[in-house]
């Protein structure tokens, strides 16, 4: 009887371990949403629901929105007391951070393998064409000139945790940049708090960690470049499958404006001065990160569709998906080999 007794026993206890095993490696998804940079921001984690039964979450969403209000307190041009914007003042005081200084590091190396068609010096003219906050400015080729003689990321240099210019009047403008950073930053805490799986976006600006589920990977929707799709997500040109990758997209049809029956796009070409016009309406990238993912795209929608594509092709850490209309004003994509191989048919 007693070794009837210790077998059922043991057997309750093995089914009962099983189940809590069972139970505890079930997942649950943690989605955080809130307002940051002008935009808003998606994460969703993966977390364990063990974690949950015992009353617990890996992050909470005030810990995310003090992230990007320090975030944002380095690189926001639009706060007067920011890093940045104390060194657009030339505030002789201010010392940067190690959030402004990758940034730079970063955009300056994307400006060197870019030729300089990625360039964060471009604030007085982003500023002239109407792309800052005073709206559009009178402009001619006296006044481009004028500007693009404080333009040039070799007018601007970090030496420790301070930045020298050239001339005073250079600014730095990292908003081509920043918001990929940003999905970085999160991505990247979220990792050191726990999360091995999650997705973060954040105005359209997306990082994948890990994977959704067993052989799920993370799916993202590519905006159609249709003027005033302001709302990412809403209208889709296609949808790609995401796992430890990052992916950004630029194109002229959220930042723009029309004077005398001309479109102006935010793609300020430091060579000229003036918004880039080629063929492209948008650009793709997928990095290992989203810093560079943003600064690329940004780069290629200058650059143009040929010099992008062939780009693209020699760098082995690059993928990109390109539309563009053709020669006859027809609506056309083209995806590299490694971004075709990430698409999803639909």
């Amino acid at each position: 009887m007693r070794r009837v007794i210790f077998s059922a026993a043991l057997l309750a206890l093995i089914i009962s371990a099983v189940f809590l095993h069972y139970r505890y490696r079930q997942v649950a998804f943690l989605a955080i949403d809130g307002f940051t940079q002008g935009t808003t921001y998606h994460i969703v984690i993966k977390q364990p629901l063990g974690v949950l039964l015992r009353g617990r979450r890996l992050v909470e969403k005030e810990e995310l929105d003090s992230l990007l209000h320090r975030f944002d307190l380095s690189l926001s041009g639009y706060l007067p007391s920011s890093v940045i914007s104390r060194i657009n003042r030339n505030d002789p005081e201010v010392r940067t951070d190690s959030l402004f200084n990758e940034c730079f590091r970063m955009a300056r190396r994307i400006w060197r393998e870019s030729g300089g068609a990625f360039d964060i010096t471009v604030g007085p003219l982003v500023d002239a064409w109407g792309f800052g906050p005073e709206g559009p400015l009178p402009v001619d080729s006296a006044v481009i000139d004028s500007l693009l003689q404080f333009v040039g990321m070799e007018k601007v240099r970090l030496e420790g945790n301070r930045v020298e210019k050239t001339d005073p009047r250079v600014r730095l403008d990292v908003n081509a940049i920043a918001q990929g950073y940003s999905v970085d930053v999160v991505a990247e805490w979220l990792k050191r708090r726990g999360a091995r799986s999650c997705l973060v976006e954040i105005g359209g600006e997306v990082r994948a960690c890990g994977s959704k589920g067993p052989g799920d990977p993370w799916k993202v929707g590519i905006d159609k470049p249709i003027d005033n799709n302001n709302i990412p997500g809403a209208r889709l040109q296609a949808v790609v499958k995401l796992r430890n990758k990052a992916l950004a997209t630029s194109g002229n049809y959220r930042k723009f404006y029309i004077r005398d029956g001309v479109k102006y796009g935010h793609e300020i070409d430091p060579h000229t001065g003036y918004p880039a016009r080629n063929r492209l309406l948008s650009v793709t990238v997928v990095a290992d990160s989203c810093i560079l993912a943003d600064g690329y795209a940004t780069a290629f929608m200058v650059m143009g569709l040929e010099r992008s594509r062939d780009f693209v092709l020699r760098h082995n850490n690059l993928e990109a998906f390109f539309i563009f209309s053709d020669e006859q004003g027809n609506y056309r994509t083209l995806a590299t080999p490694g971004f075709e191989r990430m698409l999803v048919e639909r």
